[in-house]
């Protein structure tokens, strides 16, 4: 394959780049006019792999014999296997695997491994890259190999799925997110996460109260009673740890929440606020149908699920369908700080 030493390293940066890039995208992917961000990030996880096997196979008689290595053999040795360890990760959860190495999924290995990679890469193309040339710009050879590898990508993309339907791998049974089903329509029993380290205490419900404020002409406290469930939503969670969960939910849709505090001139946002303080903003445009839930399936929510009120986000990933909802606010503008809450947000 005639590519070149320096095409395969620039080639490689490219790649990790675009990786890293459609991997931050799956994560606020949740419609399934979205799943062209999983289908590019899978292929072009098969577009690394071969250039890896390329640039291996070049380098080999060097790491075969360390006497002929150089001071930064080193570094490309860890990231040979950083590389690899991303690659076999992700390939093996999408395959059904359920190993936990040191208690975490092979999902979270996999973004782990991903972003220490892009890291890795991008201090060793500041320190050690030398420039393209032209003959790897306009190279028809070098074109063509890059074709060849892209066409390549897309055809082991798309026969993935067929290969593990007809061997029966678990695989085979992924959402288009990568996504597992767990306990759909099985009211709490569904899997428990939460954002970084918000484990609240119980909140007790004779003591719950709501409050809707910011831009409005009526400021509202409820109680858990003002939110029994009137409304009903069928709605997937998928949870960016890998499992989705599809459940009948029941509360109060932010419709009649909003129309009853009444919007104030300049509210053009909402924001959900939980008791840990971590919080998501919308357009109001877009929440009008959006669910509070108090139940799932014919159970109150369980605390770990929200209790006593939680966010239901059709087409969003689950880190959007905020927990132990405590506070509704318009807004003139959009939270831009909310992002950071997954981090700053506390125990509560």
């Amino acid at each position: 394959m005639a590519v070149t030493p320096r095409g395969t390293d620039w080639g490689l940066a490219a790649l990790v780049a675009s990786l890293s890039a459609t991997g931050a995208l799956t994560l606020f992917a949740g419609g399934s006019g979205d799943a062209w961000v999983f289908a590019l990030h899978d292929a072009l996880g098969v577009a690394i792999a071969v250039l890896v096997v390329v640039k291996l196979r070049r380098v080999w008689p060097r790491f075969a014999h360390p006497s002929r290595w150089s001071p930064w053999a080193g570094a490309g040795v860890l990231g040979a296997v950083l590389v690899i360890a991303a690659l076999g990760s992700g390939l093996m959860w999408a395959n059904g695997a359920t190993v936990s190495p040191g208690g975490y999924s092979l999902l979270s290995w996999h973004d782990a491994l991903g972003a220490f990679l892009v890291i890795a890469v991008a201090v060793h193309m500041v320190v050690r890259a030398k420039p393209l040339r032209r003959r790897e710009l306009a190279n028809r050879r070098q074109f063509l190999s890059a074709a060849a590898i892209a066409l390549g990508a897309a055809v082991v993309w798309r026969a993935e799925r067929p290969f593990d339907a007809l061997v029966a791998l678990k695989g085979a049974r992924r959402r288009f997110t990568g996504s597992y089903e767990a306990d759909s329509f099985a009211g709490n029993a569904f899997p428990t996460t939460s954002w970084v380290a918000d484990d609240p205490r119980p909140i007790a419900p004779a003591g719950y109260h709501l409050t809707v404020g910011g831009l409005v002409r009526h400021p509202l406290s409820l109680s858990l009673a003002d939110l029994a469930p009137r409304d009903q939503l069928v709605a997937t969670l998928d949870c960016t740890g890998g499992f989705y969960s599809t459940q009948r939910w029941g509360g109060v849709r932010l419709g009649r929440l909003i129309d009853r505090a009444g919007p104030a001139p300049g509210a053009s946002h909402l924001r959900i606020v939980s008791v840990t303080g971590y919080r998501w903003s919308f357009a109001l445009s877009d929440t009008r149908q959006l669910l509070l839930a108090t139940h799932v399936g014919d159970e109150p929510l369980s605390h770990d699920h929200g209790a006593p009120a939680r966010l239901v986000v059709p087409n969003a990933r689950g880190f959007q369908w905020v927990k132990w909802v405590t506070k509704i606010e318009l807004l003139d503008h959009p939270d831009y700080g909310a992002p950071a809450s997954t981090i700053l947000s506390s125990l509560g």
